[in-house]
């Protein structure tokens, strides 16, 4: 299953965010579906957009720091080694409501496009659905 109208990741792209910054560390196809695997790095205060995802499903592991996930209606803490299901579809969001960078190891599966993103609710004024 792919969308070849998004434009496809790259190993080694990263971005800047106000939030904090994501890189690509892997990417490839394994049983037939994309993968891409992320750092995240949300820094102290740092909350992503309230969204959801149409054509993937992430699994969040975190390295360091605590991460608060939103998750539908759950709002769940996760320490260093705790991961965490984001089903394909699921309201989702982290935030790191700590003093110190909360890093997270992202791995994506299905269509790997960051144009698949709907976002719901931004604190910093990105555009909403």
């Amino acid at each position: 299953m792919t969308d070849n109208t998004m434009p496809a990741y790259k190993p080694g792209e990263r971005d800047t965010r106000p939030w904090g910054e994501w890189e690509v560390l892997d990417l490839g196809t394994e049983n037939n579906e994309e993968f891409c695997i992320k750092r995240i790095i949300v820094t102290p205060g740092g909350v992503l957009s309230l969204q959801s995802h149409k054509l993937r499903r992430e699994e969040w592991t975190v390295l360091e720091g605590v991460l608060e996930v939103t998750r539908n209606d759950e709002i769940l803490s996760l320490n260093p080694g705790e991961t965490v299901h984001i089903p394909q579809g699921a309201v989702h969001r982290m935030a790191n409501r700590g003093t110190v960078n909360a890093v997270v190891k992202e791995i994506q599966r299905g269509v790997c496009r960051e144009d698949d993103i709907e976002r719901f609710e931004d604190i910093y004024g990105r555009d909403v659905s």
